[in-house]
Order: C-alpha cells, then structure tokens, then sequence
C-alpha cells in the first residue's frame, strides 16, 4: 500500500468552471395553448391517426359539434352543426342540456354519413374527461348515426339522461314544492308552450325528425 493511502490522503479534484447559461430560462406558450383553446401535443397524436376529427364543444348557451380533416395548408371543416340547428327540427327548448347534446351530435352524425364519413375520431379539446359530460352525450348521438369511433361505454351517460328523464323528475317535484321556483327555471320551456315533463316525448319526436333528412 503507498504512503499517501496510508495516511488517508485524498486527491484534490479538479473543479470545471460552469457554463454560462445562454437564452431564455422560461418558454412562454403558444398564444392558443395561454388562451386555453388548442392542446397542442393532443393535435399532434389526433393528426398521428390520419382519421377525421370529431369536434366537441359544449358552452353554457348551446353545444357545437364539427367533422373536420387537417391538411398542411390549413383543416377542412365537413360538417357544423350547432344545438340552435335543432330549432329547424322541432327542438324549440333549451339547447345546452344533455338531451340537446346528443341530438346535436345526431344530427351532425346524419350530415356526415350523407357527406361519406364513416370514421373518426374525438377531439375534445381542452375540456376535462368526465363520464357521462355533454361532450360524450354528443359521441353518442354520433355513434347511434351510423358514425364509427372508438370510445368507451364507462363514458358515455345512461339512456334515460340522454332522453332527459333526469329533468322531468325534477320539474314534476319542482311543480309540487314551489311552483314560483318551476315557473321561473322552466320559463323558455313555457314561454313556448312547452312543459318540462314532457322533454322525453319531445326528445323522441325531434330525433324522428331528423331520420327523415
């Protein structure tokens, strides 16, 4: 054993100089992602899959649902349809409840099976993935029009919530407690002529109408 290892002498290391760091130390986010409207790594697996993409977009006023392909010169919309489009077919009422989700995603499914859509696939965006949400209210009616995508049943609501069972028990309850509060939450159900309790029966009513396009 050496003389150095003996007495525990340790070897001085050389210390390197650090490097300057060059250029920013935070990337600011592309102005869509700051705004909350493009989920960019999302876009790029979606464009992966070379399928057309199904659109989403529920709002507190009405629901939007979009057929769209994107090419390198910018995308190409198919079909757009908005829950306001259901007026033409009946659906006079309130167009962002869960009911109008589904016939809105229907009626974009029938316009794109008459457009030679088959297949596509979900772009829900930036909103987050709940079970039983608008936007899977939506996939539905466009699966139950003849629409291949994948997606599955966990999310999607029951059927009785799609055909608005939920509100009309609700009203029938509401119309017997407090018939000041029923008259004010259903007032553009009223104003039309409309009673809430009869939502499934108009709901059924609408979705025939749509068949007939």
């Amino acid at each position: 054993m050496s003389r150095r290892r003996r007495r525990g002498f340790k070897k001085k290391r050389r210390l390197q100089q650090k490097q300057k760091r060059q250029g920013p130390l935070y990337r600011v986010p592309f102005r869509r992602r700051r705004e909350m409207k493009t989920d960019y790594q999302q876009r790029k697996r979606l464009l992966k899959s070379g399928k057309i993409r199904f659109i989403a977009r529920p709002s507190n006023k009405q629901v939007m649902v979009q057929f769209v392909e994107s090419k390198i010169g910018g995308d190409h919309t198919f079909v757009q349809v908005r829950s306001n489009d259901l007026k033409k077919h009946g659906w006079d009422i309130a167009t962002s409840n869960l009911p109008a989700a589904y016939l809105t995603g229907y009626l974009a499914g029938k316009k794109a099976a008459k457009a030679k859509i088959k297949e596509a696939i979900l772009d829900v965006g930036t909103f987050a993935v709940n079970p039983g949400t608008r936007i899977f209210a939506t996939l539905k009616g466009v699966v139950d029009a003849g629409i291949t995508v994948p997606y599955n049943e966990r999310m999607v609501p029951p059927e009785d919530r799609i055909r608005g069972e939920h509100i009309k028990a609700y009203a029938k309850q509401l119309a017997k407690d407090d018939k000041e509060k029923y008259d004010k939450i259903f007032s553009k159900y009223l104003a039309v002529s409309k009673k809430p309790e009869d939502l499934p029966k108009l709901f059924d009513a609408t979705k025939s109408k749509i068949d007939t396009i």
